[in-house]
């Protein structure tokens, strides 16, 4: 276990640099790079992946924290919208973990691997969200908000990527946007990470040091450093060029979805 949280230590100083540089959360570098620490130090492989999941949310609710204080200093966060969705966020987010136990550990691998593929398209070719002119009615926050817990509690994400494209097309500015997905973020994160705690509380086979599926060692090590070095990043993204650098990183996703798919 010292192993996995040595190396989880430089997982996390990596993770945060990432998530502050480029405005996404760390999810998608932590869960594929946690699946390969876990995978060699022999965890079962059918939970494995599962197991990266969790303690990547449980992650992400320690860096939500200090990124949704930083949105609300700026007066970026509409917290009404934040209240309309983080009901059936959390709703979708504790679904999201029952499915991801449900589904065999290789559907998970795969559609992880379309999600990485997605995201690293999105940022290679430069596409942002662009405005739109429709409605959010209570009805469609709720059905989004779902749709947006279940997923990014299926491959261990804060939901950035699925929720500033949803609140810019009803009108929203970016900033604004951005704020809204942070702060939703915390909610995901918590109501996933208990699930998976919960749902994984009498496994059979369970590693040393787990809370159900959540692996302590690495949720230490990763949480640590990630606070550390976030808000590196985001001063960094100021300084740097952002649109190359984007694409170098979208290549790496691309190369965490090829090995996630041979293996």
């Amino acid at each position: 276990m010292l192993t996995i949280f040595i190396a989880s230590l430089a997982l996390g100083l990596f993770a945060g640099l990432l998530a502050g540089l480029f405005g996404i959360g760390g999810g998608l570098v932590i869960v594929p790079v946690l699946a390969f620490f876990f995978k060699g130090q022999g965890f079962p492989p059918d939970i494995t992946l599962l197991m990266a999941v969790a303690t990547s949310l449980a992650t992400i609710a320690l860096t939500a924290v200090s990124s949704v204080l930083a949105h609300h200093r700026l007066g970026a966060v509409v917290w009404a919208k934040v209240s309309r969705l983080s009901p059936m966020i959390m709703v979708g987010a504790a679904a999201g973990a029952v499915v991801a136990k449900q589904i065999p550990a290789d559907s998970l691998r795969l559609v992880l691997v379309a999600f990485l593929l997605y995201v690293g398209t999105q940022m290679a070719f430069q596409l942002k969200p662009k405005p739109g002119a429709v409605k959010q009615p209570l009805w469609l926050d709720m059905g989004a908000a779902t749709v947006i817990g279940l997923m990014s509690a299926i491959v261990g994400i804060g939901g950035g990527t699925l929720t500033v494209p949803y609140l810019v097309y009803g009108q929203l500015p970016m900033r604004n946007a951005v704020a809204i997905s942070s702060a939703c973020g915390l909610p995901i994160a918590l109501a996933g990470t208990a699930s998976y705690a919960l749902l994984g509380w009498d496994a059979a086979n369970l590693p040393e040091w787990s809370l159900g599926y959540v692996s302590l060692p690495a949720f230490a090590g990763v949480g640590l450093t990630s606070m550390m070095t976030a808000p590196i990043g985001a001063k960094l993204a100021n300084k740097l060029p952002a649109t190359q650098l984007k694409r170098y990183f979208s290549v790496l996703l691309w190369v965490m979805a090829a090995k996630l798919l041979w293996h």
